[in-house]
């Protein structure tokens, strides 16, 4: 298997209001709108939402969703200003915080916000991880 994340689907309650607080909140363009599925192509990688119970059924799990779902889905930035610009940006447009950028044990700064269906999103600035050009991560050669 060549190394590489081509698709994450998150369960949601509802796919229009996902749609419209990942368009009007963080502002991202979707490439795909139907009434039960909607995809937003992140730079290369899809980023797709489908109601929790197709999902759940598609998985084979019970469809009732978790309060914690052991995932943590991240957005990198190049500075700890911009960790706090994009805050900034995202309490402006109505998001809810789930925890304030603070340093790290790691040595970077990051904080959490949440989508209406309980999704944590990390915004991070990891100074061992520098962001290319096109803002994806370019981990030092080992």
């Amino acid at each position: 298997m060549e190394p590489r994340l081509t698709l994450v689907t998150i369960g949601v309650a509802d796919v229009q209001r996902s749609v419209a607080f990942y368009r009007d909140v963080v502002g991202w363009s979707p490439a795909v709108i139907l009434d039960d599925f909607a995809v937003f192509d992140l730079g290369g990688t899809m980023f797709a939402m489908w109601p929790h119970a197709a999902l759940a059924a598609e998985l084979g799990v019970p469809p009732e969703p978790r309060a914690y779902r052991a995932v943590a889905l991240a957005h990198n930035v190049r500075s700890r200003e911009e960790v706090d610009a994009v805050f900034a940006d995202l309490r402006e447009r109505g998001a809810t915080i789930s925890r304030e950028p603070t340093p790290s044990a790691w040595g970077g700064y990051s904080g959490y916000f949440q989508d209406p269906d309980g999704h944590r999103w990390e915004i991070a600035h990891n100074p061992g991880w520098p962001l290319d050009e096109h803002g994806r991560v370019a981990l030092p050669s080992t």
